[in-house]
């Protein structure tokens, strides 16, 4: 993702605003025993040790038969920032008992990746679980991992209303949560307490009841406001227990006990009005001196970005923290006591204008069978993005009640714990109806990143997985038939891809212990790694080599932090239309999967170069292309010599090779000439292992040789080892044992017609439900449009839903939705 000189806005890397450092100091008096400072190093050194990365994935739908195809667009953040050195993204589809049905690792660029899941007919349909998650977020809480509810139906069942879940008991049971503000109840002392009323199936409930006491009196009256979430006031007496007599929408009653009062402690209440927060806190003793000198501490996305020091005793027990010149997301807001112990907390949600601006117009839209329709995507930004778009059948695809997109995802619930239902509806507008419900959310579901205790007292989260960068290789090696480590060694690799027959060698030291770790590798699909352990100074013989397991590597159940459960609501005809068009579509897509790609006729207009250059062409660059030597192209003859020094013997004036194959004497001139691997310096030992058939060619430079990194004045070999096309040597290694490891997953291209061309292919029918699918939108720099261009199905359709997401450079995220 390139960089923007032009930047509206800035999320996360803010200097703080002099309005609210200038708010610290009015209220500041004497440090209590350096306590602000405490709290900001550890929340400091917490945050620079522990970064916090996130992943949503925005999917072209929300339910699908077997037979068809998921597909997918990840959007990885790191501190609510592109995370641009993300590389490994893991994806996993989940049965509803937490066993992995399918998974694939993807290769993450731009801080982006895509991909997609094809279910198997033989898929047992049910509610399924799509988790996505990098390396690095498996060190905290797997809560924060990114989840999402996804139905999948047989197809092969066309007329049939299908219970995906046959072990859900149907129950009118009910349960209510009760949420004093700011942690807990004082005698005395006036409080809101919020209240969550979900189903057995995890769902909201609406209710409604009464608050009494334990003499039977009733002290409030109470009702849920929106999907099952209200509150009530209530000033809790001292000795005197409350019940809440509650009745859920269908008839239901129960009783609840609400959470017993204290008779010490601090508490702390807050208003959210928009552009200010305000802050007051409460004693239940106000004679305690011990609650005294307090400390209001706020934070978001692990920076401060408030703090005052407040005197029971003189009055300071209230204040504001200007919300202005912050970013849309939750803040955290904490009392700390003298000693540092958080007395109370609450969290807040800064509502701001600052989401990225998508707008779609200028719809040019036919409902006809295979007819054209153009929509144009307005960017106005001047900054590089994101951006995926999924253009769906609405009149037979419909979406899910329970919606959470990029924006209320990234935002919202990626930093609660607890089940949210339908969090997108949050983010509908700024009325004061939904800024009240979102309120609500806020005191009915935990944050627990960190624990201020923990991080006080230095206990970090132990970091199990290390941050990835591409594909490791991790293991052991043990000498003398494995009785001993092989210390202070190295591991030789020859890494070979079927896919495209490239070739490619690596080395890895190991430590002390025997331990080997090669980072940094990429590569699709499986290869084959040929490897051999290597004793510097030949001390051990029959080196064996073990590799560690990767995590991905292991399919055992997880739990996930709720039940998957189906997110739509269809009736019989609805179910039956929808499952004969996939089960149709599943047909025809096996039928264009069997098919003949013909490729596209062409005219060369570029000169053939000489044959003798072609692989001299292909392999070389820069200062390797000197004329200034001998040149051998391997490619052009069968080569019998055991490797490249005994091929390379006599063959060159001057350039003497003598002793044993494998570690042989070589001078020039007087000096030894510089080795040299795909352009790369390496040594005799790693040259001495390559089978003389992976070579495509040798050049051997005269002395001086300065082209190269480790060049001199006794000339070079430069070995280059075969390509695609070009590698048809023996699949072993002489001295090397096999080792298969799975890469990265390849992705399928999605299927989009153009039905303005001619094509055998178009013959079959068109019954697709996802009619347009785009990973990857291009935005002209210059119009800030992109045109999304589709052809309808077989299916006159009167409606289209389309959904378009993204970020921006600057961090912020973007959602558009609209049916045409």
């Amino acid at each position: 993702m390139a960089s923007s000189t032009n930047r509206k806005y800035t999320r996360l890397k803010w200097i703080l605003p002099a309005c609210v450092i200038g708010i610290c100091s009015i209220f500041a008096s004497l440090p209590i025993d350096g306590l602000p400072e405490k709290v900001m190093k550890a929340l400091e050194e917490f945050a620079k040790r522990n970064p916090q990365e996130k992943v949503y994935l925005h999917v072209d739908r929300d339910y699908y038969a077997t037979g068809e195809t998921i597909w997918f667009k990840a959007y990885v953040m790191m501190q609510n920032q592109p995370s641009l050195s993300a590389t490994n993204l893991y994806v996993e589809l989940l049965n509803k008992n937490g066993s992995i049905a399918m998974k694939k690792l993807l290769p993450v660029g731009g801080a982006g990746a895509s991909g997609n899941f094809v279910l198997p007919d033989t898929l047992p349909a049910g509610n399924y679980q799509l988790r996505a998650y990098t390396a690095w977020m498996l060190n905290y809480d797997t809560d924060y991992l990114f989840y999402k509810n996804i139905a999948i139906y047989d197809s092969r069942k066309k007329n049939a209303l299908q219970v995906l879940d046959s072990n859900a008991v149907v129950s009118n049971d009910f349960s209510v949560q009760f949420f004093p503000e700011g942690g807990n109840l004082l005698n005395g002392v006036s409080s809101t307490v919020a209240f969550k009323a979900l189903k057995s199936d995890g769902y909201p409930v609406e209710v409604n009841g009464k608050i009494v006491d334990n003499k039977g009196k009733v002290v409030a009256q109470i009702k849920s406001e929106h999907d099952g979430m209200g509150s009530f006031d209530l000033e809790p007496a001292k000795g005197v227990t409350y019940k809440a007599q509650m009745q859920s929408a269908d008839g239901s009653s129960k009783e609840f006990t609400l959470p017993a009062a204290s008779g010490k402690g601090a508490m702390l209440k807050v208003f959210n009005r928009g552009t200010r927060i305000f802050y007051q806190t409460s004693l239940a003793n106000s004679l305690d001196t011990t609650y005294d000198d307090l400390m209001v501490f706020a934070q978001m996305q692990h920076q401060m970005v408030y703090r005052a020091m407040l005197k029971v005793s003189e009055g300071r027990i209230s204040g504001f923290i200007p919300t202005n010149q912050l970013p849309s997301g939750i803040l955290q807001i904490t009392l700390f006591s003298s000693q540092g112990l958080p007395l109370s907390e609450r969290l807040v949600f800064i509502r701001q204008n600052d989401q990225l601006d998508l707008t779609l117009q200028n719809a040019n839209i036919g409902k006809e069978e295979r007819e054209k329709s153009t929509i144009e995507l307005l960017v106005p930004e001047k900054m590089a993005t994101s951006l995926s778009v999924s253009i769906t059948d609405a009149d037979k695809v419909h979406p899910a009640i329970d919606q959470n997109n990029i924006v209320s995802n990234l935002l919202l619930t990626s930093d609660l714990k607890g089940y949210i239902y339908n969090p997108s509806w949050y983010f509908r507008d700024t009325s004061a109806a939904t800024l009240h419900a979102l309120d609500l959310v806020m005191m009915t579901n935990g944050w627990r990143r960190f624990v201020w205790n923990k991080i006080l007292n230095d206990t970090l989260p132990n970091i199990r997985y290390p941050y990835e960068q591409g594909i490791r290789l991790k293991g052991s090696a043990y000498a003398n038939n494995g009785s001993i480590v092989m210390a202070n060694g190295k591991v030789d690799f020859i890494i070979k891809n079927p896919l495209d027959s490239t070739t490619s060698f690596a080395s890895a030291p190991t430590d002390n212990k025997g331990d080997f770790v090669l980072d940094g590798l990429q590569f699709m699909d499986t290869v084959n790694i040929y490897y051999q352990g290597n004793d510097k100074m030949k001390r051990y013989s029959n080196v064996i080599v073990k590799f560690n397991n990767h995590f991905f590597d292991n399919s055992v159940p997880v739990k996930t932090p709720f039940v998957a459960k189906n997110p739509v609501v269809m009736d019989a005809s609805m179910l039956s239309s929808y499952l004969n068009t996939a089960y149709e579509n599943g047909r025809i897509a096996k039928s264009i999967a069997s098919r003949s790609i013909l490729l596209k006729e062409f005219n060369v207009t570029e000169r053939k170069q000489a044959a003798e250059k072609t692989t001299e062409s292909r392999y070389v660059s820069g200062m390797f292309t000197s004329d200034n030597g001998y040149t051998f192209d391997l490619t052009k003859e069968t080569p019998t010599a055991l490797n490249v020094f005994q091929y390379l013997q006599s063959r060159v004036a001057g350039l003497q090779i003598t002793g044993d194959y494998n570690n042989p004497n070589m001078t020039w001139r007087g000096g030894t000439p510089t080795l040299y691997l795909n352009e790369m310096p390496t040594d005799k030992s790693m040259i001495s292992t390559i089978n003389i058939n992976d070579i495509a060619l040798v050049k051997v430079f005269r002395p001086p040789f300065m082209g190269g990194v480790g060049g001199g004045s006794n000339g070079a070999i430069a070995i280059y080892t075969k390509k695609g096309g070009d590698n048809n040597g023996a699949d072993g290694v002489k001295g090397f044992e096999l080792y298969k490891k799975a890469g990265y997953s390849i992705v399928k291209e999605f299927y989009a017609p153009d039905y303005s061309q001619r094509k055998e292919i178009y013959s079959l029918p068109d019954k697709r439900l996802t009619l347009y699918w785009n990973p990857n939108i291009q935005v002209d720099s210059i119009t800030h449009t992109a045109t999304l261009t589709f052809y309808n199905n077989d299916i006159p359709s009167t409606h289209f839903r389309v959904v378009v997401e993204g970020i921006g450079e600057d961090g912020r995220v973007g959602h558009v939705e609209q049916t045409f």
